[in-house]
């Protein structure tokens, strides 16, 4: 029996305040244990929460981003439960009023472009961490996390494919570290996701009996625990079985999906107003200022690439992905680069050996003038496109000017014809045999004769000049 799937992704993202939602503790990563946390984090007796306004700015900012509907009133709600690392019993969070309502991305899987619709982007609190030291017989809490502001974003049912989610939480990602409200750092978990999903009958229209994946903190498992989950469902209805609603954990060492706890519905927790928390209202002028203050979006960035630069929207896609980047290319395209070229580079050379070091391109020792004064070398045949390689990452290990590096390591083109014609007859008499079978029609032969004059002359002879000479001879 074949299935459709049917998810709907909630996605919690930490949002870039100094201070925590509801107190003046610090929100950095990586502080020792309990050390940024005060009678508000851990629930004292009769403290009282105060609101971080930057906060309901950065989810109005994102619901804008996102054509959402931004709620003039919204309130905040408790949700409670019980729960080690939730020191007040209850979390404040946001319910029946949320801030933002009924927006849409649009993401391109396989070539296809489809909206997703988003349901609702509200405002909550983190709770803190339980840790699980096998050192020791206890579990310990670590509330450092508690109070941190978190932004919720509510995905309607719309997405029909593991690849599809992961698009989905890609074009988020990049959406809310191009409005700079998240940094969206997954490993740390200030980009969460949780899946909902169920699968049905295609044609079907009723929804079947949903599961709920949590916490996937990577774009991988986000992919492997849903394509798990899809065929596991699959199993149990080809067996007779009946789904279970229920909280399911991903094991990636095992790569499987765990029963966690039975799923919990709205009423479970008992939610209501906050009585410590008035309602937020605020004027459209407010909105209004910050819409103002919204830098140009990926999508809008993506198509001015595409009409502005000429370049192809497969090159567009990959380099609107990440801010930095696309202001790295600007940067070099405005100092007289070749939009193509420069973009052929970025996706190549430069990606690689960020990838190959762990690195942003913010990290990144290469600047754009270094690009462009490179490219300008290989235009006026100083050095070839295969020397270039080499200088480029000598300037990524060192952040070298390319004169300099050219220079300093001998790596001037060769251009002297006359020089290259005494390599080319040598390496046409060494090779005799090879001579008479390229006349014979093994034409391909001509790659093997530029290769040993590039070899003897450590990659630095005129490519154009070894072609052009080896063909006036051998023909």
């Amino acid at each position: 029996m074949q299935y459709e799937a049917v998810i709907g992704l909630e996605i919690h993202a930490q949002l870039l305040t100094e201070t925590k939602i509801f107190c003046g503790c610090s929100t950095t990563f990586g502080a020792e244990p309990n050390t940024h946390s005060c009678p508000v984090c851990i629930g004292m007796p009769g403290v009282l929460p105060v609101m971080n306004r930057k906060a309901v700015e950065y989810v109005v900012r994102t619901g804008l981003a996102t054509n959402c509907t931004i709620s003039a009133y919204s309130r905040f709600a408790r949700k409670n439960y019980f729960y080690p690392d939730l020191p007040k019993g209850y979390q404040i969070s946001q319910y029946e009023l949320p801030l933002c309502e009924q927006g849409f991305v649009v993401i391109t899987v396989e070539g296809v472009r489809k909206k997703i619709g988003l349901t609702r982007i509200h405002l909550e609190e983190d709770a803190g961490k339980n840790i699980h030291d096998g050192a020791v017989s206890e579990s310990l809490i670590d509330l450092n996390r508690a109070g941190v502001p978190l932004m919720e974003i509510v995905s309607e049912p719309d997405l029909r494919s593991p690849q599809e989610a992961v698009a989905f939480v890609r074009k988020l990602r990049t959406i809310v570290r191009y409005i700079e409200v998240c940094d969206g750092n997954m490993e740390q978990g200030s980009l969460r996701c949780d899946a909902n999903i169920s699968i049905r009958r295609p044609g079907e229209k009723e929804l079947g009996t949903k599961t709920e994946i949590k916490n996937m903190n990577s774009f991988r498992f986000i992919e492997k625990a849903l394509e798990y989950e899809i065929k596991r469902q699959t199993k149990v209805l080809g067996e007779g079985g009946r789904i279970v609603q229920e909280t399911r954990l991903w094991d990636s060492a095992r790569g499987v999906t765990e029963s966690m706890r039975s799923k919990e519905e709205a009423h479970d927790y008992r939610y209501f107003p906050d009585p410590d928390l008035m309602p937020i209202e605020f004027e459209k002028s407010w909105v209004d200022d910050i819409r103002k203050n919204i830098d140009e979006l990926p999508d809008a960035r993506q198509e001015r690439f595409i009409t502005q630069y000429k370049l192809p929207e497969q090159d567009a896609v990959f380099l609107i992905a990440e801010k930095a980047v696309a202001e790295w290319l600007e940067q070099a395209v405005s100092l007289g680069g070749d939009p193509k070229t420069v973009s052929n580079w970025v996706q190549g050379e430069l990606t690689r050996l960020l990838n190959e070091e762990n690195l942003s391109v913010e990290q990144c020792l290469v600047k754009p003038k270094h690009l462009v004064e490179m490219l300008e070398l290989i235009d006026k045949g100083t050095i070839s496109g295969k020397i270039a390689k080499t200088v480029f990452e000598e300037m990524f290990r060192t952040g070298g000017e390319p004169r300099a590096i050219v220079e300093d390591k001998g790596l001037v083109q060769m251009s002297d014809e006359k020089g290259i014609e005494t390599i080319v007859d040598d390496v046409l008499n060494r090779n005799a045999d090879a001579v008479e079978r390229y006349k014979s029609g093994e034409a391909k032969l001509v790659s093997f004769f530029v290769g040993q004059v590039m070899k003897e002359t450590r990659g630095k002879a005129n490519p154009k000049i070894v072609n052009e000479l080896f063909r006036k001879k051998l023909n």
